[in-house]
């Protein structure tokens, strides 16, 4: 499962890039004030979502960059995890329109990041299926998203490997180089 809070920081992180110099001067200007609006997610191709939690982490997260984004919602209308094809609604989310716009290309950054992971996964799940091969990640993550990308490995079927250097052992070529061997590297 996705740990709340960190997913809250990540979310506060990637809003704090689009408020840094203020609130969404188009979307302000552009929205009729009090306007409200319904809209959803839809998938334009087959794969696996993932990433819900964290769009509506993004959701939950508005107010703190001014009262004006208080108020929306995003309401899954799949699972993480769910095989989807294209035209399936994932995403139900309503609000204010500025609130909405402002919040739009953040969550959907997410939420097609992660499904892209989740989504290629499944392909490779797929193709061990029956072998007793398992499908592993690596710690190849962007900065900062780790623990999301290994969320979206595990809804693709997949399995994590280690999260961090501390957690296991993993020697690879530099290590056995400057060990001098792999014999030395092992003891």
């Amino acid at each position: 499962m996705l740990d709340p809070e960190e997913t809250r920081q990540v979310v506060l992180r990637a809003l704090a890039e689009d408020f840094r110099y203020g609130p969404d001067v188009t979307s302000m200007a552009t929205a009729s004030p009090g306007a409200s609006v319904t809209g959803e997610v839809v998938a334009r191709s087959a794969g696996v979502v993932a990433g819900l939690p964290v769009a509506q982490a993004v959701a939950g997260a508005l107010p703190a960059f001014g009262a004006e984004m208080a108020g929306v919602e995003a309401v899954p209308l799949r699972a993480d995890g769910d095989r989807i094809e294209p035209g399936d609604a994932v995403l139900r989310v309503r609000g204010p329109v500025a609130a909405v716009l402002s919040a739009e290309r953040t969550l959907l950054n997410f939420l097609t990041h992660m499904s892209g992971i989740a989504t290629l996964t499944r392909l490779w799940v797929d193709a061990v299926e029956g072998t007793g091969a398992a499908i592993r990640d690596t710690r190849k993550t962007l900065p900062g998203l780790r623990l999301l990308e290994k969320y979206a490995v595990r809804c693709g079927g997949g399995v994590n490997h280690r999260m961090g250097l501390g957690d296991a052992a993993l020697i690879k070529d530099n290590h056995i180089v400057a060990a001098g061997s792999v014999a030395k590297a092992i003891a």
